[in-house]
């Protein structure tokens, strides 16, 4: 092992900067560091055991709150980079280091002799001379010891272990296969004609993607190198379903992305789908629970199942006509545009919901894309931070792990209030989709005297937000060039990442995005709106070329896009929340085929017949690798309370600096307050869900 001198992953935390110093990081240095950090944490939790002391909240429930900061710190740095820009090397110690990460978790919150300290730490006490973070953090370790089987008997302990372990490498293979299978996808074309209806800018990317691909694979025939290369990378496959007029490629790679890893191969994951619900679910049963959605969700603000499901089926109800109208309109679009298109399928939905956009509100997206460089759309993003609380996004010359990562300090009246990372372009070791994370959590102990060797008392955010937007067309000068999507989707990621640079917590636990995982989403979709606002999209929409502005009715006819296709956009996220709630229901053990079990879930609320090769589950990273199992409905949740906030903010101005300073709190105090009352504090009133439906249907 190397020693803590010469580790390079090791000395992060015995640097004076507040940063990863991501040039310092050797890979081979991972495994051995987080070794040595899980030894000393071991023997600091050791110490609280044996301390002779009568136990109580700073000796006991504070100390095992700053004991686990360095283990998370350096996990954070590998696991974001795992995600963010893996390779063979990553991956390997991934699969090395889970089982032992599982290990250590489930020693610490089987432990009896610890939590006996932890109850007799409760008891000796005194509530009242505590402060109200530290009353929470007392409370929810007690919780936390509970919920993690700590009132379990040795057997039970000794299977709680193993399920945990199990279940951590099953998830973990899930995501690896879902990365692999995507990345292993080319869709070779040689003939230009099967490109029809495709812009400029996407040949550029399926010209890059071939160039890049021929690069990486030397040995294929040289002679015989197709110049087009359509990929299942966001960028590619979405572009590629939302242009392409021939609707047998259009199928072909549908199909492609929907069975990427239902097909027999080495990154099928059916069965890992029926390992982690059956293993979530015994786990849930030998904690005293129902099911693994009733263990998840009493730390909701939905609290029960029963709740979440009736939430979805009123709101499917509302939405249901509109959907129906929806597709109806669709369909006969589609029958006007070629007769032959007598049943429309979901390999056709982007294609002609992008044609009717154009029809409908003269809006097209590939125009409109040239208005909304990334640049420009990220200063107008810092610009609304800065209006709204203060902050300031001044570049910095600082590490990062990849050349298109972009740094940047967060200052608020000259402070240093966190350092922000933006990674936008797609690769083949970074994994699909768009998500916020934070590197460091922010905490600060200013109670505190003694500290782990190399632990500061205080850690600002270190916050990023990837995305797989389309890169810049260097070889033509252009920039990269959002969609509409696109705009929302930086936004969207951007609320997330405020959430984490206003944190100003005590503890890390409560820190920034800390929160009840259906609150989660309220920053996030919040921000969202301002993308609908006329006033704010003509301050920065301008031509990357010209700097001409947008035009006015282009302007109008985004700010009336809240409402267009929502019924069915409902639909469908009402379908991935039904059905995440019956992976986690009762009975996991009865589901043996998941093809059918998804089918026979979701039938009612799809508005496109069944394609039987298609599987949405086996790539649904969200509830299978990510935080969201027994929790997708929460987008839907926070939809509600973003949209009565952003109502709240529009009756007294979007900018308006009192209800923004009241936001700034909401945003700042994490998790140290109730979320409901949290928002009633922000809002005066609990939300109404009113606004929803009328900002979806016009209601």
């Amino acid at each position: 092992m190397s020693s803590s001198n010469t580790n390079s992953i090791l000395q992060l935390l015995q640097s004076p900067n507040d940063y990863p110093d991501f040039y310092l990081i050797q890979d081979d240095d991972f495994a051995d560091a987080i070794r040595h950090i899980i030894q000393q944490f071991r023997l600091n939790i050791e110490s609280i055991i044996a301390n002779e002391e009568e136990p109580d909240f700073f000796n006991t429930i504070e100390a095992l709150e700053i004991a686990e900061i360095p283990l998370e710190k350096i996990t954070g740095v590998f696991f974001n980079l795992h995600s963010a820009e893996t390779n063979d090397k990553r991956e390997e110690i991934a699969e090395e280091i889970t089982p032992i990460l599982s290990e250590i978790n489930s020693w610490v919150s089987l432990n009896p002799q610890l939590y006996e300290k932890v109850k007799q730490a409760s008891k000796n006490t005194s509530k009242e001379k505590l402060l109200p973070e530290q009353n929470l953090l007392l409370t929810e370790t007690l919780k936390g010891f509970s919920r993690s089987g700590a009132d379990l008997g040795n057997e039970d302990k000794k299977t709680l272990e193993k399920i945990n372990e199990e279940l951590s490498l099953a998830q973990l293979k899930f995501g690896q296969n879902v990365l692999h299978a995507t990345n292993a996808y080319h869709k070779k074309i040689y003939n230009i004609s099967l490109l029809k209806g495709v812009p400029e800018s996407t040949l550029e990317l399926f010209r890059n993607a071939a160039k890049a691909y021929y690069e990486n694979n030397p040995e294929e025939d040289l002679a015989n190198q197709a110049p087009y290369i359509i990929s299942l990378q966001q960028p590619s496959y979405i572009a590629a379903l939302t242009y392409l007029e021939n609707r047998e490629l259009r199928k072909e790679l549908y199909i492609a992305q929907q069975s990427k890893n239902a097909t027999d191969n080495e990154w099928n994951n059916n069965e890992i789908i029926l390992t982690i619900i059956k293993l979530r679910n015994a786990k849930a049963k030998l904690l005293g629970y129902p099911s693994y959605a009733e263990f998840v969700l009493e730390e909701r603000m939905a609290k029960s199942s029963q709740k979440v499901i009736q939430f979805l089926e009123d709101l499917a109800r509302e939405a249901r006509p509109y959907a129906e109208k929806d597709m109806e309109r669709l369909q006969n679009f589609a029958l006007e545009y070629d007769p032959s298109y007598t049943q429309l399928m979901p390999w056709d939905h982007m294609f002609f919901e992008e044609k009717l956009r154009q029809k409908e509100y003269a809006l097209d997206e590939e125009r409109i894309r040239a208005y909304f460089p990334i640049e420009a759309v990220q200063k107008a993003a810092f610009d609304l931070a800065e209006k709204l609380f203060g902050l300031h996004f001044q570049s910095a010359n600082i590490p990062v792990y990849h050349p298109d990562v972009k740094v940047f300090y967060v200052l608020k009246n000259k402070e240093c209030m966190g350092i922000f990372y933006v990674d936008y372009f797609p690769r083949e070791g970074k994994r699909p989709g768009a998500w916020m994370t934070h590197f460091y959590p922010q905490y600060n102990l200013k109670f505190q005297e003694i500290l782990p060797e190399g632990l500061s008392s205080k850690q600002i955010p270190v916050v990023s937000i990837v995305c797989n937007f389309n890169p810049p067309q260097e070889s033509k000068g252009i920039p990269a060039l959002l969609s509409f999507n696109d705009v929302t989707t930086l936004f969207h990621e951007f609320g997330h990442a405020l959430h984490g640079l206003l944190a100003n917590t005590v503890y890390p636990s409560f820190s920034g995005t800390s929160v009840k995982w259906d609150f989660v989403e309220l920053p996030s979709q919040f921000f969202e709106n301002y993308c609908l606002e006329e006033d704010f999209l003509s301050q920065f929409a301008k031509h990357y070329a010209t700097n001409e502005a947008l035009p006015t009715e282009d302007i109008e006819a985004i700010s009336k896009l809240k409402s267009f296709m929502q019924g069915y956009q409902t639909m469908r996220q009402i379908s991935f929340g039904v059905l995440d709630m019956a992976y986690h229901g009762d009975h996991p053990e009865a589901i043996h085929n998941v093809k059918e079990f998804e089918t026979h879930i979701i039938y009612k609320y799809s508005m496109y017949p069944t394609v039987k090769e298609s599987s949405l589950s086996t790539s649904f990273s969200h509830i299978f690798q990510g935080g969201y199992a027994a929790g997708y409905y929460s987008y839907k949740w926070a939809e509600v309370l973003d949209a009565d906030a952003f109502y709240y903010f529009k009756t007294s101005g979007i900018y308006n600096p009192n209800i923004a300073k009241k936001f700034e709190k909401l945003l700042s105090s994490g998790g140290t307050i109730p979320p409901m009352d949290l928002y009633k504090e922000f809002r005066g009133e609990e939300p109404k869900a009113e606004y929803l439906l009328k900002r979806a249907f016009g209601n």
